[in-house]
C-alpha cells in the first residue's frame, strides 16, 4: 500500500500478548519520530495474552500457569531492560523499579524420576552461572551455528565422562594432523578404550577434530564416536543400574552421544537448512535412530523436555511428540547460550513485571489500547485481477461502553506496584453493576454478550494490521483468510495447539514443614496429570495478605479437550473444563503429592486440606477448601499452546510474507526463527513483524534470526 499524505502511518494492532506488545513497542522507538501511529484492540480488560495476570483476593498473583524465563532469552530480556530503563520508575516509591529489581537467576532445576520399585525421586541441581547477562549489548550479535553446538556437545561429552568415579584427565589434547589420527588409530584397536581415562582422550580428541570438521573424514569422526559409545556403554551401564548418580550421567552422556552421532549421520552441519533438516522425526524417534538405549529415552531428562513445551498432541501425555530439529535447537541454545544463570524468575506476576511496564512506556508513547473490542472478522478485499490482496476491513464487537467515553484505565496498586486485577474495574463500565451480577466474562470465547459492532475500514481509520491474535483464534477471526489462502489453511491444519491446565497452592506451613527440604526448585518429569511444578515462595512478598501464607506452588500440564471444544454454541464449555481441572487437582493431591512432600499427607494417602491459606479468612473443612485456592483451565482458543509437532514447521507463516498489502503477523506460531511456544518466540516474532512495516529493528538485530 502506498501512502502519500504526510500523516503518521496507523497501524491498527489486534491482541496484547507478547508478540504484539513487541511490535508496539519497536514501531513508536523514539528514532522513528513518530511515524507510526499504533492502536492495540484488546478483548477484555488487561494485556498479556498467555502471560496474562491477574491480581485476586489478598493481592494474590493469579496466573494462566507457570512462567519462568530462560537465560538465553535475549531478544525478550532486550525488549525489558529498554522499556524499564524508559520507565524510569522511582525505586523510593515502587518496590520494583528495574528490570533488575523485576527478575531474578533460578539456577535451581530438577527433574524427577520414577525407581524400579515404583517410588519417584527427584535429581536437582544448581546450573553454574555463566558471564553476561541476557540481553545485554555485546559486540555484534552472536550467529550460532551447528558447527558451533558440535563443538560445545563434546565439551560436555568430555566432562560427564570426566565426572564420573575413577576419571582420570586424558591424553595429549595438542595433538593435531597425523599425530592425532595416528593416536586414534592406536585408541580405536580392540581393548584400547577399556578404560575411562581412555574415553576422556578419545573425547578430548574428538573435540580437536569437530574444531576443524572439514579437515577429518565424516566416516572418522563417527568411527570414534561409536566407538566411545560402545565402550562407555560396556564400562558404565552395570555400574548406571545400581549407582543412581553414575545412571544419571550416563544418561545424559549416552543422549549426548545419540545426538552427535545424528549430526554427523545427517550431516547437518553443512545443510543449509541446519537443524531444521531433522524437523520430521520426533526428537525420540530420532534419538533412537541414532543409538540412545531405551531407558535413556525414558528418562525424566527427555520427559522434562516434553513436559516444558507441553508437547502431548491433543493432550494425551501418551502421544509425546517435538519436532527434532527444534527440540534440538531449544536445548543447544538453553544449554550453551544462557547468560547469567539458566533460570529468570519474575518477582511479582508477569502482567506486573512485564505487561503493566509495556502497558505505561506505550501509553506515553501515544499508543492508544481501545479495551473490550473482541475481534469477530478479518475481512478482505474483493479479489481483483492486477490488484495485490489487503484487508479491508475489522469487525469489532465492542463488549461494553466506558463512562463518559474515557479511556478505561486498567491498572491497580498493589504494595506500590502497577498491576492488573483478575476482573474488570466495574465501575468504569456503563450498566457495570448489571455486567457484573449477569457474571459476563469478557475474555471468554463463549461469551456472545456486546454493547454493539464497529467496523474499522482501510484509509477511512486503518493503514496496516499487524494480527497478534493466538494461533487458535485464527480460524474464527480471519475465516476468510483460511477460506480464500491455501497457505493460512495448511498451517491450522499442521501447526495444532493444545490446552493447558494450572492450579496454585498457598500454604500455611513452609515448604520444609511438607517435606520439601531442598532450595526453591523448577521441577519437571513428575507424574501426570501435574507433570511441572515450582516452587514459588518469593512471590509471597509481593502480595497483600493480612496474615502472609508460608509456602506457595505453581502446578501445570496439558490439558485433553472435552467434548465440544471450539464449539461456540456449548455455552457450559469452559465450566466443564474448570470443572475437570479441579478435579484434577484433587485426586493429584490426594494420590501423588506425597512423592514431593511427605509431610503434606497423613496417613500415607490423605492430604491435609487444612494446609491451605484461604484469602477470605472461611474455615471449610476438608476437599471443600480447595476452592479457596486458585485453578484454571485454559480452554479459550487464543490461550492454547502452540505445538512444535514433527513437520509441521514448514506450515508456519512468516512475519515477514508480503503476500497482503497491508497485513502481517506475529506470535509464537509464526515463523521466526525459534519455532516454539515460549517468550522469547513471541517477541522475536513482534520484531520481526515491526520489520515487515518499517525495516526496523534490523534483522541482523534480532539474536538467533538467521533464516533467510
Amino acid at each position: 500500500m502506498e501512502l502519500t499524505e504526510q500523516r503518521p502511518i496507523r497501524v491498527a494492532i489486534v491482541g496484547g500478548g507478547c508478540a504484539a506488545m513487541a511490535c508496539a513497542f519497536e514501531l513508536t522507538q523514539p528514532h522513528l519520530n513518530g511515524r507510526y501511529a499504533v492502536t492495540v484492540y484488546q478483548q477484555g480488560w488487561r494485556l498479556g495474552g498467555k502471560g496474562a495476570s491477574g491480581r485476586g483476593p489478598a493481592g494474590r498473583i493469579e496466573e494462566h500457569g507457570l512462567h519462568l524465563w530462560m537465560g538465553f532469552y535475549e531478544n525478550a530480556f532486550r525488549l525489558m531492560r529498554e522499556c524499564y530503563g524508559e520507565l524510569g520508575r522511582d525505586p523510593a516509591a515502587c518496590p520494583i523499579a528495574t528490570w533488575q529489581d523485576a527478575f531474578s537467576p533460578a539456577p535451581y532445576v530438577g527433574v524427577a524420576e520414577q525407581g524400579p520399585d515404583g517410588a519417584w525421586v527427584s535429581w536437582a541441581a544448581a546450573l553454574p552461572p555463566v558471564e553476561g547477562l541476557p540481553g545485554e549489548a555485546r559486540g555484534g550479535q552472536p550467529k550460532w551455528t551447528v558447527t558451533d553446538y558440535v563443538g560445545r556437545v563434546v565439551g560436555l561429552l568430555r566432562a560427564l565422562l570426566s565426572s564420573l568415579p575413577g576419571a582420570t584427565a586424558g591424553g595429549d589434547a595438542t595433538l593435531a594432523g597425523d599425530a592425532l589420527r595416528e593416536r586414534l588409530a592406536q585408541l580405536l584397536k580392540f581393548g584400547e578404550l577399556a578404560t575411562l581415562a581412555a574415553l576422556v582422550e578419545a573425547v578430548e580428541l574428538l573435540q580437536t577434530m569437530v574444531g576443524n570438521l572439514a579437515g577429518y573424514p565424516d566416516n572418522l569422526i563417527l568411527r570414534v564416536i561409536d566407538a566411545v559409545a560402545a565402550n562407555a556403554r560396556g564400562l558404565i551401564e552395570a555400574r548406571a543400574a545400581v549407582d543412581l548418580e553414575v545412571r544419571r550421567v550416563w544418561t545424559i552422556a549416552d543422549l549426548t552421544l545419540a545426538t552427535l552421532r545424528g549430526i554427523l549421520r545427517f550431516r547437518l552441519a553443512t545443510d543449509p537448512r541446519g537443524f531444521d533438516a531433522i524437523d520430521e522425526y520426533d526428537c525420540r524417534e530420532w534419538l533412537r535412530l541414532n543409538g540412545a538405549s531405551e531407558v535413556s529415552l525414558a528418562s525424566g531428562y527427555l520427559r522434562a523436555l516434553y513436559d516444558l513445551g507441553f508437547s502431548y498432541e491433543d493432550g494425551n501425555p501418551a502421544a509425546p511428540r517435538i519436532a527434532a530439529g527444534q527440540a534440538l535447537r531449544s536445548m543447544v541454545r538453553a544449554f550453551f547460550t544462557y547468560r547469567g544463570s539458566f533460570f529468570w524468575r519474575m518477582n511479582a506476576g508477569m502482567g506486573d513485571i512485564v505487561f503493566a511496564p509495556l502497558y505505561e512506556v506505550l501509553a506515553r508513547r501515544g499508543v492508544r489500547f481501545a479495551f473490550f473490542h473482541r475481534l469477530e472478522q478479518l475481512r478482505l478485499a474483493p479479489a481483483r485481477a492486477g490488484e495485490t490482496p489487503h484487508v479491508a476491513g475489522l469487525d469489532f464487537d465492542v463488549q461494553a461502553e466506558l463512562v463518559g467515553g474515557d479511556a478505561y484505565q486498567p491498572l491497580v496498586d498493589v504494595g506500590g506496584l502497577p498491576c492488573w486485577p483478575s476482573a474488570p474495574d466495574w465501575r468504569q463500565l456503563v450498566d457495570g453493576a448489571r455486567l457484573q451480577r449477569e457474571g459476563v466474562d469478557f475474555e471468554s470465547f463463549w461469551e456472545r454478550r456486546s454493547a454493539r459492532r464497529t467496523t474499522l475500514r482501510v484509509v477511512d481509520d486503518f493503514d496496516f494490521v499487524v494480527l497478534g491474535v493466538g494461533l487458535g483464534a485464527v480460524p474464527y477471526v480471519a475465516r476468510e483468510l483460511v477460506e480464500r489462502d491455501a497457505r493460512w489453511r495448511a498451517m491450522v491444519d499442521h501447526v495444532k495447539t493444545v490446552a493447558t491446565q494450572a492450579f496454585q497452592l498457598w500454604l500455611r506451613e513452609d515448604m520444609a514443614a511438607v517435606g520439601w527440604t531442598a532450595p526453591a526448585i523448577n521441577l519437571s518429569g513428575f507424574v501426570e496429570p501435574f507433570d511441572t511444578w515450582a516452587d514459588m515462595r518469593h512471590l509471597l512478598a509481593r502480595e497483600a495478605w493480612p496474615e502472609a501464607p508460608r509456602g506457595l506452588a505453581y502446578f501445570c500440564n496439558v490439558l485433553a479437550d472435552l467434548p465440544g471444544a471450539g464449539d461456540r454454541g456449548t455455552s457450559d464449555y469452559a465450566a466443564r473444563a474448570r470443572a475437570a481441572v479441579r478435579a484434577n487437582a484433587v485426586r493429584f493431591l490426594a494420590r501423588d503429592i506425597a512423592h514431593l512432600w511427605p509431610r503434606a499427607v497423613r496417613d500415607g494417602d490423605q492430604f491435609r486440606w487444612e494446609l491451605l491459606a484461604d484469602a477470605a479468612g472461611e474455615t471449610a473443612r476438608g476437599e471443600a477448601r480447595f476452592d479457596s485456592q486458585f485453578w484454571t483451565a485454559n480452554v479459550n482458543p487464543s490461550d492454547r499452546y502452540v505445538l512444535s509437532l514433527p513437520g509441521s514447521s514448514a506450515y508456519r507463516l512468516s512475519p515477514l510474507d508480503d503476500t497482503y498489502d497491508n497485513l502481517t503477523v506475529a506470535g509464537d506460531w509464526t515463523a521466526c526463527g525459534f519455532n516454539a511456544g515460549c517468550v522469547e518466540a513471541a517477541v522475536m516474532s513482534g520484531r520481526l513483524a515491526a520489520h515487515a512495516l518499517a525495516q526496523s529493528p534490523p534483522l541482523d538485530d534480532i539474536v538467533g534470526y538467521d533464516h533467510p
